[in-house]
């Protein structure tokens, strides 16, 4: 199954978790459909209300930057990274 690793500021829209087992497969969009399913505070902080990943947020799909048709395997760990900014 893929893994979706989720960042210390996410974790409380994910529940705690810091990685979400996913049955999805295939593409990141239908890894991200079913987070919203499972976790839908967590899904509105990374997609907008199209369904695009947010502008702020930076998603990886084995280490590699991913868009929403980017293949997933079984084995995929995908990384969810908003910017943080400050000063």
């Amino acid at each position: 199954m893929p893994v979706v690793l989720v960042p210390g500021v996410l974790r409380a829209e994910a529940g705690g978790a810091s990685r979400l087992e996913v049955t999805a497969a295939g593409t990141l969009g239908a890894v991200l459909t079913e987070v919203g399913e499972r976790w839908p505070m967590l899904a509105r902080r990374i997609r907008d209300e199209q369904g695009a990943v947010r502008r702020y947020v930076n998603v990886f799909v084995d280490g590699e930057q991913a868009g929403l048709e980017t293949a997933v395997a079984p084995t995929s760990e995908i990384q969810v990274l908003p910017s943080v900014a400050g000063g």
